[in-house]
């Protein structure tokens, strides 16, 4: 008897409800969280995923890099938790992904503008950019 593939799909872990923002909070939507019960969301926070700690000093995209409140530069562990979120989904066989608005690493569509004032420019995080950029559906979850 053959198996039925299940399609999986790729969230962001605040939105599961794992407590992994920069400030120690979750973001818990029910859907996400249904389908990770179901095991067809696969949950990753590739800001963790990269080597970064929790809570971490808030980051926002500033040109070409990641720059953080204090003025470091994490663009390495950015591109590294990426690197290794990509990987999981394609070991998992996700084709698309439902992401956390306005991160630097899973913002879709509208991101901080880098001034850390709080206010939203038009653009992706560095997660969302790879995923697009190798043709996966991505999906923006407020």
């Amino acid at each position: 008897m053959s198996e039925i593939a299940v399609k999986k799909i790729l969230v962001s872990a605040c939105l599961a409800g794992e407590e992994c923002r920069y400030d120690c909070q979750a973001r818990p939507n029910a859907e996400i969280i249904k389908q990770v019960v179901e095991g067809t969301a696969i949950p990753v926070c590739p800001e963790q995923l990269g080597g970064l700690p929790t809570p971490r000093t808030p980051a926002e995209i500033i040109g070409d890099k990641v720059i953080d409140k204090n003025g470091n530069d994490v663009s390495k562990e950015y591109q590294n938790g990426a690197a290794e979120a990509l990987r999981i989904a394609k070991e998992e066989g996700c084709t698309e992904a439902y992401l956390k608005a306005k991160s630097p690493m899973c913002g879709v569509g509208r991101i901080y503008d880098g001034s850390f004032s709080g206010r939203l420019i038009a653009g992706d995080g560095v997660f969302t950019k790879l995923l697009k950029s190798l043709g996966l559906s991505v999906h923006r979850v407020d």
